[in-house]
């Protein structure tokens, strides 16, 4: 017997009104209502590197163009509306998920102490209680702060000092909270001086089937379909093997049904959605054809092989790869109009010269990248301005590449 079948303009456009990239690129984006968009995508990575703009910020600002990034630190820091834990990577998460990462916290306890007891030779647990007691005594601290008499490094995480290490283990485990950043260093505090009770309670948060059951449940709320795979893959709490088990539970109980996914090359691949999937309007919604620089880290693009299913859109980011060997560039943007991306471009912000630079774009295969979309193009540059800091574009000579 045949399955449902869900088209791949339907499943791209169901897929973006997900991640809120449906919508026209406006409205506020402060306070509660910034709060509401990262309450929709359910987190946004955090990440360092700042060649335009911080892709946490660039995130936010694909979605809401008038969003500045003091608005985030507002909510962060002042407002505690946001906490900071890992998903797949570093994020930023609305606080009322707090008892969600209960589970997160239990395995990484378990996981991390039996990797960093032995690692750097030294009494671990005393090692905890010392830091802890610092903090209780001294309030909030980086890790400059700690472990001041050890001896440091500046060759990467792995040469973390052990009152760094053992920061990041309270951290993780749950003992600490990180309150905010000074420059990109993480600063700490004690979790009942930040997180409000009950949330940071462990005997009040969910057991591990009620956490599943959430994870899944969301995930899949904010994928619109996905596989086992994807739904764990989402929060990077839980295992292939248990998503795959609540989609089997669900499923047999009448509240998933298992559909195909028409992929941009045409194939078929399954998945589970609601029963409701088919009446839903965001499928028959054409996106705004505005078009929109997106970060490598963006949501919509964070499961590479998702996007090149959906889009056809082969993305690899290259910041590790020596630059002989790489494709594109070292950081290099997607670019989204209406339904497709249409594009990738290489520029980055030269504060010192008040200038962002573009210095190539490749448009992608089928695309042509013709006189409006270029307009298009510059429109959406003059808006990145005021976050890149700077005021004004320059194109390099043969700046625009022959199509991917």
């Amino acid at each position: 017997m045949s399955r449902p079948r869900l088209s791949n303009k339907a499943a791209r456009r169901l897929f973006l009104a997900r991640h809120l990239l449906a919508e026209p690129p406006q409205g506020p984006a402060s306070g509660a209502a910034l709060l509401d968009v990262i309450h929709s995508l359910g987190f946004v990575q955090l990440d360092s590197i700042n060649t335009v703009a911080r892709a946490h910020d660039l995130i936010l600002f694909a979605r809401r163009p008038r969003y500045r990034p003091a608005a985030l630190k507002r909510l962060y820091e002042k407002d505690r509306a946001l906490f900071e834990h890992w998903t797949h990577d570093a994020a930023i998460i609305p606080m009322e998920f707090y008892p969600q990462w209960q589970l997160r916290r239990e395995r990484d306890a378990a996981k991390l102490f039996r990797r960093w007891k032995d690692w750097q030779r030294h009494d671990f647990e005393a090692k905890l209680h010392s830091v802890l007691e610092q903090i209780r005594t001294e309030g909030p601290v980086t890790s400059s702060d700690v472990g001041r008499d050890e001896p440091r490094s500046s060759r990467g995480w792995w040469e973390w000092h052990p009152s760094k290490t053992a920061l990041e283990y309270l951290w993780r485990s749950g003992a600490l909270a990180v309150v905010g950043r000074e420059g990109f260093r993480k600063r700490y505090d004690l979790t009942e001086r930040v997180v409000p009770a009950p949330l940071h309670e462990p005997a009040l948060a969910p057991d591990q089937t009620q956490t599943i059951d959430w994870y899944c449940d969301q995930a899949l709320a904010r994928l619109g379909f996905a596989t086992p795979g994807e739904l764990a893959a989402f929060w990077a709490h839980i295992t292939p093997a248990e998503a795959r088990g609540w989609c089997l539970a669900e499923h047999a109980a009448g509240r998933l049904e298992e559909i195909d996914i028409e992929g941009a090359d045409g194939g078929l691949r399954p998945a589970f959605a609601r029963p409701d999937w088919a009446t839903d309007p965001a499928q028959h919604c054409e996106p705004p054809n505005r078009l929109r620089v997106l970060s490598p880290f963006d949501p919509a693009l964070r499961d590479r092989k998702r996007a090149a299913r959906l889009f056809g859109f082969d993305y690899r980011i290259e910041v590790f790869v020596p630059a002989a060997q790489r494709k594109f560039g070292y950081y290099v943007f997607p670019l989204l109009q209406g339904d497709r991306l249409v594009g990738r471009i290489d520029m980055k912000a030269f504060r010192d010269a008040d200038e962002l630079h573009v210095t190539a774009l490749w448009p992608e295969g089928g695309v042509r990248w013709g006189k409006l979309r270029h307009q298009a193009l510059e429109a959406e540059l003059q808006r990145l301005l005021p976050l890149a800091g700077v005021s004004q574009v320059s194109f390099a000579d043969g700046w625009l590449r022959a199509a991917v």
